[in-house]
């Protein structure tokens, strides 16, 4: 099968390093170059019990799969591109605002999750400030994006994938009623299958249903002889991710069209919440600030599947998870474009009706 996927982002990559897997000959074509949308921009936690605490079951269900898929993604990811990710199982704190939250968080307290007292939650992260408690989850991870990003780029190269950086797709091609290839500035590419899998970008494509959802994330540099924390804090309404020598606070939450520019009040926010976690912070230097798009669509689930046009398919609207559900969409996406099986009902592209009547 010859299959031509729109966006090299973690999810396009995902998938088309599972389809070359498979025997599938693979293009992606990407407006900018490999993975620095959302892929980039990301913090890279994999925020099973952060993140989805209110979530959909089917959203729970996927984020649990993929959880359980990270360690062997990592494994075969870093032996194909002979490159690190840096997946780093140190655990997730989550801070209890106020004694209501905490109540809520101890009825969570299941299995691995427990709830630790202001005594050991200050024993486990030293920087914190005053504090109730928290919810601690021990197994909760996280990776470094760019560097995910840019193994998968290394393996799906390395698999026999053809990608071509640089090179907008401007439309997606239809003949009886089925989409048949995609015409660039540069040239014409027939397919027997097409997925869209271009982020906050997908939506400019024939109407798929995503939107961009900006967020800012800002990263601070600790003085000479302090550490960093050992988990990901999350508390206050953001999260600190130690990378690296950097720890990385996001992220804010704002549907302003596809502005990425960094603000003040972005960066004002975020080092005055983190700094109301853990005091010394507002110390520390700023070594950067950026802005991203996430991939919403209405309901806020991923679209994951078919579209009601033969032959055009969707792996898209991961929103605040993309990083976290990678592997699995990776494996589930391929599977369905070589009708291996059929999509979740809950992420159905076809749950908003057709595209576009012109395709």
């Amino acid at each position: 099968m010859n299959v031509v996927i729109i966006g090299a982002g973690v999810a396009g990559l995902g998938v088309g390093w599972r389809l070359l897997q498979a025997g599938c000959q693979v293009t992606i074509l990407e407006r900018s170059q490999p993975a620095l949308g959302a892929t980039w921009a990301a913090a890279g936690m994999l925020a099973v019990t952060a993140e989805l605490e209110d979530a959909a079951q089917a959203e729970q269900d996927l984020a649990l799969r993929a959880q359980a898929l990270w360690p062997g993604f990592v494994a075969e990811l870093e032996a194909a591109s002979q490159k690190p990710v840096f997946f780093n199982r140190g655990g997730a704190l989550l801070l209890a605002p106020d004694a209501p939250a905490l109540e809520v968080m101890r009825a969570r307290a299941q299995g691995e999750l427990r709830i630790l007292g202001p005594k050991e939650v200050q024993g486990l992260v030293p920087l914190l400030g005053e504090t109730l408690g928290g919810l601690w989850s021990p197994q909760e991870a996280h990776v470094d994006n760019r560097a995910l990003g840019a193994a998968l780029a290394i393996a799906f190269l390395k698999a026999g994938g053809t990608l071509n950086p640089n090179e907008a797709v401007v439309r997606i091609e239809m003949a009886g009623g089925r989409a048949v290839g995609v015409l660039t500035p540069y040239r014409r590419y027939d397919a027997d299958a097409i997925l869209v899998a271009a982020g906050a970008w997908s939506g400019l494509l024939e109407e798929i249903p995503i939107i961009p959802v900006k967020g800012e994330v800002i990263a601070l540099t600790p003085p000479d002889g302090v550490g960093l924390p050992g988990p990901v804090v999350w508390g206050q309404g953001v999260y600190c991710v130690p990378r690296h020598n950097r720890l990385l606070v996001g992220a804010t939450v704002q549907e302003q069209g596809f502005d990425t520019s960094p603000t003040s009040q972005g960066r004002d926010f975020l080092w005055r919440r983190a700094a109301s976690l853990m005091p010394a912070v507002k110390d520390w230097k700023l070594a950067d600030h950026w802005a991203g798009l996430r991939p919403k669509s209405p309901d806020a689930l991923p679209l994951l599947g078919p579209t009601a046009v033969r032959g055009l398919f969707v792996a898209g609207g991961q929103y605040r998870n993309g990083i976290l559900f990678a592997p699995a969409i990776a494996g589930e996406v391929a599977d369905i474009m070589l009708g291996k099986s059929v999509p979740v009902p809950d992420f159905d592209p076809r749950r908003f009706g057709p595209v576009h009547e012109r395709l």
